[in-house]
């Protein structure tokens, strides 16, 4: 299959996917699995399919290790009361006006994703919540949309994945790309605020101010018979010990949240029978997340061992007019959005990004523009059916992938411009490279494409 036809090919996947699953025909998991699966078999990439789903499936072992260890951790650590002090507070600062709740949503968000790990982000937003959003009625697909952007947003961080990924494959400063960031990642959280303000707003309307006494939670025999008030200091000691392990890459994720479970279930209910009783409360929702990461797997093991990835960002690059070269970073910074939607961030930071950068050169773009342009479609990103996350926060709230695409997409491409407006503003992304090299441009440009596709 020539390259056309593989990058038509893989638009058209990702299409027939999408629709698929936001008009709710089939569910994620059938249609990760079979819409890969019959593209593939259709093209011919039959006797080479196995193999390929196979590499997706090792490489995506590790985040599924994470999220199944990570839920079960945090599912131990509620069913012992850890976070019932947090959502009382929360409670008594927010009480029943949902524009607070919202506005709170977005802060504790921001907050906890300075460890770079939106897995234990949303386990720790969602389980201090989504209490409150169930009392007061209030819309859970909110508390979806506002938990992802401030993450993706706050994620931009040096330690955080996207940046790192980035700086290894320019070999550039970490810092050079993060320091002109930083006033455009404010003027997004501003945005985030102000996202949350509005949609707060809507529900308040709505809803109305309730009161609401401080128990939410309230226990019932069931919860106060595995609750472990006694061991509350040890428990945050040690999710504040499994916290600081995954942030200063103390030993890879997978091992943190192994080692801080096991740790976490001995120290809680060292009786056997009451560790058996716990894995089997918090085996649904492990089971549907690790189900569902694995079934991406197939997706993105066939996007890529088919070649259909590479085609279809020489196909973007391909398609670009000559007239817009010297504004590259700020067509990179607007491309970001749908290319880490539509493929994955791996893909587009390691394959695209580095022949983006390389054009950029040839019209005095530096490639810590391009990185720092890459950085800026994040928040649509999060919302990717390639994105495992997703779903563990799609199995918590108990809401459609579909469903959270649906409501968040174009909340999402609002901060994403957003934050352009003002990456533009504050110098962090030239509006124009330098005039001075623009005769050569094209001809240099034109040398990098040929370069990258054969």
């Amino acid at each position: 299959m020539n390259s056309s036809l593989l990058a038509v090919t893989g638009f058209g996947m990702v299409a027939v996917f999408m629709t698929l699953i936001m008009t709710r025909r089939l569910s994620a998991v059938v249609a990760l699995i079979l819409v890969p699966v019959l593209v593939a078999a259709f093209c011919g990439f039959g006797p080479a399919m196995g193999p390929m789903i196979v590499k997706g499936l090792v490489k995506l072992a590790p985040t599924a290790a994470v999220l199944l260890f990570a839920v079960f951790y945090f599912g131990v650590m509620i069913d012992a009361g850890l976070f019932r002090p947090l959502v009382d507070r929360v409670l008594a600062m927010v009480g029943g006006d949902p524009r607070k709740v919202a506005l709170g949503t977005a802060a504790v968000a921001a907050m906890v994703s300075l460890d770079g790990d939106g897995a234990t982000t949303a386990m720790v937003t969602i389980t201090a919540f989504l209490p409150i959003y169930r009392q007061l009625g209030m819309n859970p697909l909110i508390l979806a949309v506002l938990l992802g952007s401030s993450n993706a947003i706050i994620n931009m961080v040096p330690w955080g994945g996207p940046l790192a990924r980035l700086a290894a494959v320019l070999q550039v400063d970490p810092n050079a790309i993060f320091l002109p960031l930083i006033p455009v990642m404010a003027v997004g959280l501003l945005g985030v605020a102000a996202l949350a303000w509005r949609l707060g707003d809507v529900e308040r309307r709505r809803l109305g101010v309730q009161d609401l006494a401080p128990d939410v939670w309230r226990v019932d025999p069931a919860q106060a018979a595995v609750a472990r008030p006694k061991l509350w200091w040890l428990n945050l000691g040690l999710t504040i010990a499994v916290l600081l392990a995954a942030i200063l890459r103390l030993a890879p994720l997978p091992v943190v949240f192994m080692v801080g479970f096991a740790i976490a279930l001995t120290l809680n209910y060292p009786r056997l029978d009451d560790q058996r009783a716990r894995l089997a409360a918090h085996a649904p929702a492990v089971m549907g997340i690790v189900v569902l990461v694995f079934a991406a797997a197939t997706f993105t093991g066939v996007l890529e061992g088919t070649g259909m990835v590479g085609e279809m960002g020489k196909a973007f690059l391909a398609v670009l007019p000559p007239s817009w070269g010297p504004h590259l970073a700020v067509v990179t910074a607007f491309a970001s959005g749908p290319m880490t939607f539509f493929l994955s961030n791996d893909a587009f930071f390691f394959g695209i990004v580095p022949i983006i950068a390389e054009m950029g050169q040839a019209y005095g773009i530096a490639p810590e523009a391009i990185a720092r342009a890459s950085l800026l479609g994040q928040t649509v990103h999060v919302l990717s059916p390639l994105v495992a996350a997703i779903y563990l926060v799609a199995g918590l709230l108990e809401v459609d992938v579909g469903a959270m695409q649906r409501f968040g997409l174009k909340w999402a491409v609002a901060l994403m411009t957003l934050m352009i407006l003002a990456a533009v503003a504050f110098g962090a992304v030239p509006l124009s490279g330098n005039s001075s090299v623009a005769p050569t441009a094209e001809a240099r440009a034109a040398s990098v494409l040929a370069r990258s596709a054969s």
